[in-house]
């Protein structure tokens, strides 16, 4: 299957995709000549003209334009979206997390089907509380922990 990753996909997460996804091929929009700046709605008839069968793209406002959608439905293109919302650090780990989780399934899936498909990937939670178990040993000590009121013994 041929992917397009849209000029709005970090190029970093271009190559953690063509490092693990294997038997696709991938390529971001910003490698083709002349491609970067296309209007949405120009882009999806072009990637299908060039025998692209995926866009994958985090720009989730595009489904909310009629042009875009009409372009979308035209084009007859799957198209995977990705939530993606942090900047920096956080949001590249996110956007790694979430596609490198999710894309393969999306792929195998979309290899099973005859018809166009509109897929979202489902984001990581990038909340403290979500991505991280903190324990304080003092006040909640794990199973076999030593008693810090006891001399350690030397081993």
């Amino acid at each position: 299957m041929r992917l397009l990753l849209d000029e709005n996909v970090p190029r970093p997460l271009h190559r953690v995709l063509t490092t693990f996804i294997q038997g696709h091929e991938i390529v971001h929009l910003l490698d083709m000549p002349g491609w970067s700046g296309t209007r949405d709605e120009m882009l999806y008839l072009r990637a299908a003209a060039e025998g692209f069968h995926v866009i994958l793209t985090n720009d989730g406002r595009q489904m909310e334009r009629p042009r875009e959608v009409a372009a979308i439905a035209a084009s007859r293109l799957h198209r995977i979206e990705y939530p993606h919302k942090h900047s920096g650090l956080i949001g590249m780990g996110i956007a790694i997390a979430t596609v490198a989780a999710a894309l393969p399934a999306a792929l195998a899936l979309l290899e099973t089907v005859d018809r166009q498909q509109l897929i979202t990937l489902r984001a990581v939670d990038p909340t403290a509380s979500a991505r991280l178990r903190v324990v304080d040993p003092l006040s909640v000590p794990p199973k076999h922990w030593p008693d810090a009121s006891q001399p350690s013994a030397d081993c």
